[in-house]
């Protein structure tokens, strides 16, 4: 028994899942979304299955690393998306042997593991490259995927600076060029996708070039969430599911995009984070709570300890504004959170008694508390509520 936990809904994980699965079902002609390039190679109507990645990075947005993946990979994902090398290593340690790509930074101390375990690796540099091939031995080539930069300035290369190093990667035959790739730095958080439109015309700009140099690459991919809900013209060989896959939307604009876009999709949170009383205690009308006397009861009232604080990543913006569930009931969390505690009225419970279960996140009865609502709370996105929660915390499968 544990004193706070996750849960994670297997159920609910497969089902997203099948759903994406279903959506992107097969490649479609991507011209009419940017009404530029005649069909070509990449661009054609030709029918083939668009594999699917599932990004697991990030603890799986706070999820459980090995419990989603290993769920994620059962559920026929071919592809699994990390962050570190540290993230894939543990997830081949688990048994699993989906193909992995490492899309954030390795050091180049580090190189030699991504030989090891056969794993994909991010390019954008030349001393990665170098590093790589003097540690693929025996005919055992290190496959890597290119990161175009198509205008969110963060990893990746322009389309001139990207045919240099894919020749010089060519020099080095140990390294097979499998993918190449973007990101989209703004198809969530508006209803305007007109950037994301030049950002998809710059990569097939890119690939272009690459294909007029000789340089064939076979796994292309540029959908994010968002993109996979609303643009099946970003699909290419493979798309990226992210926060989408956890049962959370990308944002507003994103949900609203896709009820004009008709796409029907019921997205099922996969989290429950819960708790349980630590003490139940009466106090006077007029008594301050927690740190700081920021609030006071009105009337004598009956409060909860819970034995979780900002440690276990419950921010500490939700003192005074933030609800939790007991006995199906929403309970006002009064005062500052704390490291390790934070406390609830609940005068108006019947029945509450020590170590009655607590909701902080999902749903109990009629009730639910989404990551939505705790993201608006404190001015941020659902992916940080997610995402923040201490990875020390037990994830249970259920």
């Amino acid at each position: 028994m544990h004193k706070t936990w996750i849960e994670i809904s297997k159920k609910a994980l497969q089902n997203n899942i099948s759903q994406f699965q279903k959506l992107i079902g097969h490649k479609v002609n991507p011209a009419p979304f940017l009404g530029v390039f005649p069909p070509g190679r990449y661009y054609t109507e030709k029918r083939c299955r668009v594999k699917l990645m599932a990004v697991v990075k990030a603890n799986a947005y706070g999820h459980g690393l090995i419990e989603v993946a290993k769920i994620a990979a059962r559920s026929r994902a071919d592809w699994l998306g990390v962050d570190s090398i540290d993230e894939a290593i543990k997830i081949r340690k688990a048994g699993i042997k989906a193909p992995i790509l490492i899309m954030g930074y390795t050091l180049l101390s580090r190189l030699k593991d991504v030989v090891k375990y056969d794993f994909r690796q991010v390019i954008y540099n030349r001393e990665t490259v170098e590093i790589l091939a003097k540690q693929a031995k025996n005919n055992k080539k290190a496959s890597i995927h290119l990161k175009v930069e198509t205008g969110t300035s963060r990893q990746g290369l322009e389309k001139e600076e990207l045919l240099e190093l894919a020749k010089f990667i060519k020099k080095h035959p140990q390294i097979e060029i499998e993918g190449i790739y973007t990101h989209y730095a703004n198809i969530e958080d508006t209803t305007d996708h007109s950037y994301a439109r030049q950002q998809l015309k710059r990569f097939k700009e890119a690939v272009s070039l690459l294909e007029k140099n000789n340089i064939k690459i076979p796994v292309k991919h540029t959908a994010c969430s968002a993109a996979v809900i609303l643009f099946p013209e970003t699909y290419f060989d493979m798309v990226r599911l992210g926060i989408s896959m956890y049962g959370l939307w990308p944002s507003k604009e994103t949900f609203v995009s896709a009820q004009e876009k008709k796409r029907r999709m019921k997205l099922e949170p996969i989290l429950t984070w819960k708790t349980k009383i630590a003490q139940i205690k009466q106090v006077r009308a007029g008594t301050s709570v927690s740190y700081g006397l920021t609030e006071r009861v009105s009337q004598d009232s009956k409060i909860a300890v819970l034995p979780i604080g900002y440690w276990d990543g419950y921010d500490r913006r939700l003192s005074g504004i933030a609800n939790v569930l007991i006995r199906g009931k929403r309970c006002k969390a009064l005062g500052r959170v704390c490291m390790n505690m934070i406390i609830a009225d609940v005068s108006h419970v019947p029945n509450v008694k020590l170590e009655d279960e607590v909701v902080l996140l999902g749903k109990q009865g009629q009730e639910e508390i989404t990551a939505d609502e705790l993201a608006q709370k404190i001015g941020t996105i659902n992916y940080e509520v997610v995402t923040r929660i201490n990875p020390l915390i037990p994830r249970i499968v259920v």
